[in-house]
């Protein structure tokens, strides 16, 4: 079973509908939701911005390709729900919030190795973001 990290903590999926693997969605196709893996190549992001929900795969909590994806999708002006999916730990997880991510997918396992008090601790993903205080 899956469990779904935000920002108010752990929840089931409510996604309902299907999944498709990028390679097999058809552009601006609106009836399923797409899974990418890490290294998708960032040229076939554009194609996938009509779809209700990314979910982008991380097979290595090291793999930080993800993160890039997820920003690309957003710059590009993906308004969808945009789900991490693995091997993500709470540690990332204002990383991912930053990166355009919505949610965290994650597995029972990860979800008792690192239960819902360590992820809320980095929930408020906005406070001391250090690039924001550079920036202004």
């Amino acid at each position: 079973m899956s469990i779904i990290v935000t920002d108010t903590g752990f929840a089931a999926d409510d996604w309902t509908g299907p999944f498709r693997d990028a390679a097999q969605t058809i552009a601006n196709d609106c009836a399923y939701a797409v899974d990418i893996a890490s290294d998708t190549d960032p040229a076939t992001l554009a194609r996938l911005t009509n779809a209700p929900m990314i979910r982008i795969d991380f097979p290595s909590f090291a793999d930080g390709r993800g993160f890039t994806l997820a920003a690309m999708l957003r710059r590009a002006g993906y308004q969808g729900r945009l789900r991490a999916r693995g091997h993500v730990i709470a540690d990332q997880y204002a990383m991912a919030r930053r990166a355009g991510f919505d949610e965290v997918e994650i597995d029972d396992t990860m979800a008792a190795r690192q239960p819902q008090s360590q992820w809320l601790a980095r929930a408020d993903w906005q406070q001391n973001h250090y690039q924001a205080r550079l920036r202004s």
